[in-house]
């Protein structure tokens, strides 16, 4: 129920927008309603009804002369063009300012913000070896601008896995690094102190920097075999009998990215960077991709929270941009979108492991962030040029403000209703995949 709520709040305001902008216009509005369907309750309040109807899928701002034309003087489409258009765009307008304010009600709690500076790599990390350096800021993956960490996000948790030549050097280097962190945490016990903790992590990530100036796998087995026993010594254990070989095999699979860093001032690129990949489970061998290193804070105060609140929000939007565009290409298929269904039913599911796991304050975040991506989802896409949508109404209005002429009411009548024809199948099928997923437990 809250879900819902909270849907038609973010509706709330995308209809706000229009209605606003034609009131201050000077047009007519008939009515605006919450909801879709019969009406439930209403109130007429001077020449405006206000409503509420039964599915809670939506809502209209309902205006004289805008899908028939009319002889009132205040009819939407007597009113001068570019009125019109300001109406049309201020209900994605208004999404847009609405997610600003919650993105920046979900930066507000945190105590610093994320950079795109690698500060340091984890004990077991890939990049490290594979030419990612402390102090790198990361401005482009895979020909994707990285300018927030959002940007950066997006586009490492949309890279492919690729099967890989098991033999290359890159793939060796990353086995004697990763290799030498399972020695170190097969010999760590409970009598292991914080010093010795910090002395392993140090020696590891020494052996990290050497074995990625190795230009042979001969040269990165013998920085192997040096750290290999010198791990046991720092925690007073006995050396190995016997230093193991390094496991090759004819194919791996990898997150592996081309990048763009600005390292020492200067633009540098990097080729075939891979990412930690590891199986999700013993029982599970699907890939998963977890960021090895780790980035440096930004710290916070009135200019960086601003600052942070308007690139992120942008951020989200270039987000929802790539989204559809991977839509398109075939990156992203039908599973991977949700209708009202699927949005309710991701608000809870987070909004419950939030509150089991960190609090009442981390769930409250949680859903305020979900609630700022779909917000600022619903004014990206509702501008799409796309029939029916607020996108398609606008294009429209351009070709009339070109050719000084309107699209003919007939055609742009039959047009937006093959558009809404569409629009609603492809809102049902999504609708019985949401429902099928939430009963199916998928």
């Amino acid at each position: 129920m809250i879900a819902v709520a909270l849907f038609e709040l973010i509706i709330f305001f995308h209809e706000g927008g229009h209605f606003i902008t034609a009131k201050k216009s000077g047009i007519k509005v008939n009515e605006f309603a919450l909801g879709m369907g019969p009406k439930l309750f209403g109130f007429t309040k001077g020449e405006t009804t206000y409503s509420f109807r039964l599915f809670p899928i939506g809502g209209y701002c309902a205006m004289e002369g805008e899908d028939e034309d009319s002889e009132n003087p205040r009819a939407f489409n007597n009113a001068k063009i570019w009125k019109r258009m300001i109406v049309i765009i201020a209900g994605a307008v208004m999404n847009i300012l609405f997610g600003l304010v919650l993105m920046m009600i979900t930066l507000l709690p945190q105590e610093q913000f994320a950079s795109t500076t690698v500060a340091e790599f984890s004990p077991s990390s890939f990049t490290a070896v594979t030419g990612l350096q402390a102090g790198d800021k990361i401005v482009k993956i895979n020909d994707y601008a990285v300018n927030t960490s959002t940007d950066f996000s997006f586009a490492l948790y949309t890279l492919p896995v690729s099967e890989v030549d098991g033999s290359e050097l890159s793939i060796y280097k990353e086995d004697c690094a990763f290799d030498l962190y399972v020695r170190a945490t097969e010999l760590v016990d409970e009598d292991t102190t914080e010093e010795q903790n910090s002395a392993l992590v140090k020696s590891l990530q020494t052996a990290q920097t050497e074995i990625a100036k190795a230009d042979s796998k001969d040269s990165a087995y013998k920085v192997f075999s040096e750290y290999y026993n010198s791990l046991a010594d720092i925690l007073g254990k006995e050396h190995a009998e016997e230093i193991p070989e390094i496991e090759e095999r004819e194919t791996r699979q990898r997150y592996r990215t081309d990048m763009t860093v600005i390292r020492d001032g200067e633009k540098v690129d990097l080729q075939n960077v891979d990412l930690l990949t590891l199986k999700k489970s013993a029982d599970d061998d699907t890939p998963q991709l977890q960021i090895d290193f780790f980035i440096e804070p930004i710290e916070k105060n009135i200019g960086t929270l601003l600052q942070q609140t308007f690139a992120s929000t942008v951020s989200v939007v270039r987000m929802v941009w790539g989204s559809l565009i991977g839509l398109i290409k075939g990156q992203f298929s039908l599973n991977d979108m949700s209708g009202p269904v699927g949005i309710a039913s991701a608000i809870t599911e987070v909004a419950g492991e939030s509150l089991r796991t960190s609090g009442f304050g981390s769930a409250v975040n949680s859903i305020v962030y979900i609630m700022m991506v779909i917000t600022i989802n619903l004014g990206v896409v509702n501008m799409l040029p796309f029939p029916a949508l607020d996108g398609g109404r606008f294009l429209m209005l351009l070709i009339e403000w070109i050719f000084r002429k309107p699209v003919p009411r007939r055609v742009e009548s039959v047009i937006n209703t093959i558009g809404l024809v569409l629009l609603l199948g492809l809102s049902a099928v999504i609708a019985v995949k949401d429902v099928w997923k939430l009963f199916s437990g998928g």
